[in-house]
């Protein structure tokens, strides 16, 4: 009977699972029907979720200017793994730091790190700063250096490493091991699933980024793909003032300026689609153990 009971409550549970699961689906194949939709079906019935008639003229179109989207796919993609490594090292090691019981300051520089939660120098000074004294402008590194260190993101790794025994370092200590390789070889495979989760998160913030490109960068060629996007978004009209314009015309009567913006997030989102089975096992037990522990 017990096991009846049970049996009918996980059935439940992934009915429930399953529905919301649907329900999170739904605005992804609106955006896919969007974007193999006519622009007229779109104007006339709004999104649905399969398109009325069926057009891969926004592909067509934004294939005609591949080379940039292209080009903009390989800054996105280098910003995100650089930026993703570098911010997980440093912020890696500012959390072990702060989670060594023996470390005497520890508690000053976790104070140190909390308050760079809560207040900011502001955006004018930030702006100087990354221009001025670090010389980032125009350069790839103004995508990747000003979002290395993330508050947030240490303490979760913290919170993590503090679950760690201590007899482990006390172990490795008297075996003659530094703090780097500590660190390194005993410390960094153990936290796996918080960096994992971490890493998610850092690189979902890199690769969805658009600001640092529209304060920094000025050269088309390192432009990254969501600054591509949100040009797009802003003002279709590049496309229709393009040197392949005539082209465009061609292959559609009028330019599907709504379905482009779908076609366009379609193709943005596809590296991301990837990227969550793999890390999927470690982002519940990462998320939960950074967050309670400590």
């Amino acid at each position: 009977m017990s096991a009846r009971k049970f049996s009918l409550s996980q059935f439940l549970i992934a009915l429930v699972i399953g529905l919301f699961s649907l329900a999170c689906l739904f605005p992804f194949l609106m955006v896919v029907s969007g974007s193999l939709s006519t622009e007229k079906d779109i104007m006339q019935y709004g999104y649905s979720l399969w398109p009325k008639t069926i057009t891969f003229d926004s592909y067509r179109i934004l294939l005609l200017g591949s080379n940039r989207i292209f080009q903009a796919y390989g800054v996105s993609t280098f910003v995100t793994i650089v930026g993703t490594v570098l911010s997980l090292f440093l912020t890696s090691m500012g959390a072990y730091v702060m989670a060594r019981r023996s470390f005497k300051y520890r508690n000053i520089l976790s104070i140190f790190v909390i308050i760079t939660m809560l207040f900011s120098g502001g955006l004018v000074p930030w702006y100087i700063i990354i221009v001025r004294y670090l010389h980032l402008k125009d350069t790839i590194w103004a995508l990747i250096l000003p979002s290395l260190a993330n508050a947030f993101n240490m303490f979760l790794i913290r919170n993590f490493m503090l679950s760690i025994p201590e007899d482990l370092h006390e172990s490795a200590k008297m075996d003659g091991a530094g703090e780097f390789r500590i660190y390194a070889r005993l410390i960094m495979p153990l936290a796996l699933p918080v960096l994992a989760t971490v890493g998610l998160f850092v690189a979902l913030g890199y690769w969805n980024d658009w600001f640092l490109g529209l304060m920094f960068v000025d050269k088309q060629e390192l432009q990254p793909l969501q600054l591509l996007l949100r040009t797009l978004i802003s003002n279709v009209e590049f496309l229709k003032s393009s040197s392949n314009a005539a082209a465009m015309q061609r292959i559609s009567t009028q330019i599907p300026s709504e379905s482009i913006k779908m076609a366009l997030t379609v193709i943005t989102i596809g590296p991301i689609i990837f990227l969550y089975p793999f890390l999927q096992r470690y982002f519940v037990k990462g998320l939960m153990v950074g967050a309670v522990k400590g």
